[in-house]
């Protein structure tokens, strides 16, 4: 289960949670969350956009070194 991931029991993840309710209080949870889940989905299209970019550069090696045999 997620609440137990890095030594993190329960208690600590309630404690946590009423922190950051009472911080931000509950209408601006969604909007953090919100914005938490665009600049993760950001971050992964990145990530893609960087391997497929290294994997055309290694095929296009690949052609120069076979056309040179």
């Amino acid at each position: 289960m997620i609440c137990f991931i890095g030594g993190l029991g329960l208690s600590e993840v309630l404690v946590i949670a009423l922190v950051v309710l009472l911080f931000f209080g509950g209408k601006k949870i969604p909007e953090l969350m919100k914005g938490l889940g665009k600049g993760v989905r950001s971050f992964k299209d990145g990530m893609k956009e960087v391997q497929s970019g290294l994997d055309d550069d290694s095929k296009e090696e690949t052609k120069k070194e076979e056309e040179k045999k």
